[in-house]
């Protein structure tokens, strides 16, 4: 099965070229249960929600809770990410992604 996420221009699989180290970055995280391997330590919350689903359930009814656990940022390690909002990942990072129809 194949984890390569892209977003625009720029890629949330590994094999990214990290400039500062001249590495690639790679680092798995659990979305909804899944393994998902990013190449960047910072997701916005639509990167996380096309994470989740590889159809995202978008409509005007519809709202998305995301919940993490393990995050990356060592004051806020868990919380809630919201819509616009980005949060730092790291290995081992837990995401539950779900989407509601507020009808």
């Amino acid at each position: 099965m194949d984890n390569q996420q892209e977003f625009g221009d720029e890629s949330v699989e590994s094999g990214r070229h990290d400039p500062e180290g001249g590495r690639e970055k790679s680092i798995t995280i659990i979305v909804n249960g899944r393994e998902k391997t990013v190449a960047k330590d910072e997701l916005t919350f639509d990167e996380v929600v096309k994470l989740a689903f590889d159809n995202p359930p978008y409509g005007a009814n519809t709202l998305f809770t995301i919940t993490y656990r393990k995050g990356g940022n060592e004051h806020r390690p868990e919380g809630h990410l919201v819509e616009g909002g980005t949060v730092k990942v790291k290995k081992g990072t837990v995401f539950n992604v779900t989407a509601t129809d507020k009808s």
